[in-house]
Parts: C-alpha cells; sequence; structure tokens
C-alpha cells in the first residue's frame, strides 16, 4: 500500500518463497555474492532455470509425525491461563484498556508428544510459550512436571529449568555478542552440570555437527555468523542439555528454504521422544507436529492433527498455500 501511494519502488530481501510469490514484480537470487538468475516472478516460479533455483524451490519439510502414543502421562498443561497488557495513556497513565494477549487458554501436552502452534501475528502463540517457561508473569494456572510453576520460588524454578529449553524466534538478540560459539552452547552445561562420562567439548563438537555447523566454527563471535547460523547456533545450545521439554519459537525463520529443509530433518530425529511445542508462521514447520493448535485473538480457535485441520480451518489453509501470515 504504502509502495503504490507514494509511488515507491521497493527492494524486499527474505528467505520467505511465499512472501515473495505474492508481493514482487521481480526475482534475483542470490548465491555466493552473485546474482545466479533475474526474472520476472511467474518465470522464476514456474520455469527456473538455474540448479539453485530449482533447488530452493523444491526444498520443502522433510519431517513427518512420529507415532506417539495418546496415553502417555501428562508432562506440562495450561488451566485457563490469562495474560494481559495494560493500554496506559494520559500524564497519569490510566490504564484505559486491555491487550488481552491470551485468554483464557487450557491445553495439554503429553510426554514425546509434538504440538504445533500456529496463527496470524500477534494472536498469542509466542506470549504462552514465555509464561510456559515462566518468563512473563501470569494468571491462572501452569503445571510442568506435576509442579505449579506458577508458586514455585527462585531457588525451586532454577532447578526445574534444566528440564524445559527454548529457541527464541530472534537469533540477534538471544546470542550474547560476548561469548564464543562454544561458550553459549556450552553455558547450560556449566550451570546444570555434564551428564557423567561426557565432555564439554565433545558434547558442543557433536551438537554443532546435528545442526548442520563446522565444531571449527566455535571459537568464533555471535556477529562472525550469518542470521541462519546464529539460529542454528540456539537450536544446538536447547538441545544440548536432552531436556524433556522443548520450545522452538519460530526456529527455522532465519533459514534460507534450502537451509530450512535440512534443519527441519535435524530437528525431526532431535525432537523424537520429547514433548516438543512448536510455534510456526510457516507451515513446513508443523509437518513434524502430532497435533495442530490454532490461535486467534488470544484464544484456540482450532484443536486437532493435520488431517482434522486441512478441510475445516481456513488459518491452517492459508498457511498449507504458502499465504502471509
Amino acid at each position: 500500500e504504502l509502495k503504490e501511494s507514494e509511488n515507491m519502488g521497493l527492494l524486499f530481501i527474505t528467505h520467505d518463497l511465499g512472501i515473495v510469490r505474492q508481493i514482487a514484480d521481480r526475482v534475483c537470487v542470490m548465491q555466493d555474492g552473485k546474482i545466479v538468475e533475474t526474472g520476472p516472478t511467474k518465470d522464476i516460479f514456474n520455469a527456473p532455470q538455474h540448479s539453485y533455483t530449482q533447488k530452493l524451490l523444491n526444498a520443502h519439510s522433510v519431517g513427518a509425525p512420529q507415532p506417539f502414543d495418546p496415553s502417555a502421562s501428562v508432562i506440562a498443561e495450561a488451566k485457563n491461563a490469562k495474560i494481559w497488557f495494560p493500554i496506559q495513556r494520559g500524564l497519569l497513565k490510566r490504564t484505559v484498556g486491555h491487550v488481552k494477549a491470551v485468554n483464557d487458554v487450557s491445553l495439554t501436552l503429553r510426554a514425546g508428544e509434538t504440538i504445533g502452534i500456529v496463527g496470524e501475528s500477534g494472536s498469542g502463540k509466542s506470549t504462552l510459550a514465555m509464561a510456559i517457561m515462566r518468563l512473563i508473569s501470569f494468571q491462572g494456572k501452569i503445571v510442568f512436571d506435576g509442579r505449579d510453576i506458577g508458586a514455585l520460588k527462585t531457588r525451586d524454578l532454577r532447578a526445574l529449568r534444566k528440564d524445559m529449553q527454548i529457541v527464541f524466534q530472534d537469533p540477534y538478540g538471544s546470542l550474547s555478542p560476548r561469548m564464543t560459539c562454544a561458550q553459549i552452547i556450552a553455558e547450560g552445561l556449566g550451570v546444570h552440570g555434564t551428564p557423567s562420562g561426557s565432555s564439554q567439548e565433545d558434547l558442543v563438537d557433536e551438537i554443532l555437527q546435528e545442526v548442520g555447523l563446522d565444531p571449527e566454527m566455535q571459537h568464533r563471535y555471535p556477529h562472525e555468523f550469518s542470521g541462519g547460523q546464529r539460529q542454528r547456533i540456539a537450536i544446538a545450545r536447547a538441545f544440548l542439555r536432552d531436556a524433556p521439554l522443548l520450545i522452538l519459537d519460530e526456529a527455522t525463520s532465519a533459514l534460507d528454504a534450502e537451509s530450512e529443509a535440512a534443519v527441519q530433518g535435524a530437528l525431526a530425529d532431535l525432537v523424537k521422544g520429547r514433548t516438543t511445542f512448536i510455534i510456526a508462521h510457516r507451515f513446513s514447520t508443523i509437518s513434524i507436529a502430532d497435533r495442530i493448535l490454532v490461535f486467534q485473538g488470544g484464544k484456540i480457535v482450532a484443536d486437532g492433527t493435520h488431517e482434522q485441520l486441512r478441510n475445516a480451518n481456513p488459518i491452517y489453509q492459508a498457511m498449507a498455500a504458502g499465504h502471509v501470515m
């Protein structure tokens, strides 16, 4: 709308091919610092000529839901969780209303289950994840491993944190610029201890290879990596502890299509046997989920498997069609 009203040109840089297909008149595909193919969007998507373009367009999630026991024990649950943020105005900052980020949400996560959470931007997905980690305050009740995390004191909560890990959406803000890659990944081991029979160095080398990074890179600092590489570091840090509960908040959003497919394959293996919460805007990210929750306006508006939602929920259908969320 701004481009049209102001008569501007727009240079849009992204990994998300779905957005490119919707808004771009012309596409330039870059590889190794060079434009390897350019042309009208329709021509690039329908008849790509360069091998790298073809690889990007053919890249897709290789993960699929793993067999899951629906009678497994409950590892985490939320009961009537509510997170409202006050809207304050005027000189005295009086509260005139609330943003109902999460509004009376209840859900259950069973051991070994992978749940995908999808929905529009601002629908409350990440806010709920932060509450489950008790990184923000909330009303209602959230239970993890049989313990009410809202009632835990700091010392008890810290001991419980080794069993829950999160990959944040922003790979720039979630990594300390003053620590090397190895120090970032191994920081949790320093807090909670290294598993017996293993060394920090060996564990760091192993997890770096699993997320597709060269172990020789471990002594570099975050500014020496690309955005996608930083997110791989964040994924490695979260998976190193072998925690029972994992939250992936747009964990592959910083990756190009080819790299995303590779990391999705690694994630499909890494999440086996763990309870995993996957928050996504892109359909490919939730392909490994056993169950999908659709968020809208701070509430769960649909809950089911891929098959159940495929013909029933418009938000799910929009994601599957590659539309912008």
